[in-house]
């Protein structure tokens, strides 16, 4: 009698939007590396709307964050697929985007916990109802993912 892993399927598709988030993400920080701010007026609207505070999106910035990002997407998918040939590579780097987004949202839990900076941005509902969700299902996605 054969057994079927029913799980690996899950693992496969989990593995795959983690790496479609990464891409997406990748594409984001280049598209901000040209100058343009979309979905927001100006850089600093942007900033704060990201990441709460005022921070540089100039192309000294988002385009290592792009580089990573791209690499982190490739290598997710790679191990998604099964690792090729080099399956050590891949799978920690999908360990690695797995920790870093539990750890990300772990620290948006702290950041809803202890409440808004009071500076009337959108960074608290943002963080609270997309960013820390998102980075606590694919996270779960990516770790599932590495085993």
């Amino acid at each position: 009698m054969a057994v079927v892993d029913i799980e690996r399927p899950r693992t496969i598709t989990g593995g795959r939007a983690v790496a479609a988030l990464l891409a997406v993400l990748a594409l984001a920080h280049l598209y901000w590396a040209t100058g343009l701010t979309w979905p927001a007026a100006d850089e600093r609207t942007l900033s704060l709307a990201v990441l709460g505070g005022v921070v540089s999106f100039g192309p000294a910035v988002v385009l290592p964050l792009a580089a990573v990002e791209g690499c982190a997407s490739l290598a997710v998918a790679v191990h998604a697929r099964g690792g090729g040939r080099r399956r050590g590579l891949p799978r920690l780097v999908t360990a690695v985007v797995a920790v870093g987004m539990l750890l990300r949202g772990a620290v948006g839990l702290v950041w809803i916990v202890v409440g808004r900076d009071g500076s009337g941005t959108a960074f608290p509902w943002l963080n609270a109802l997309v960013y820390t969700p998102l980075c606590l299902v694919f996270g779960v996605a990516a770790l599932r993912a590495a085993r």
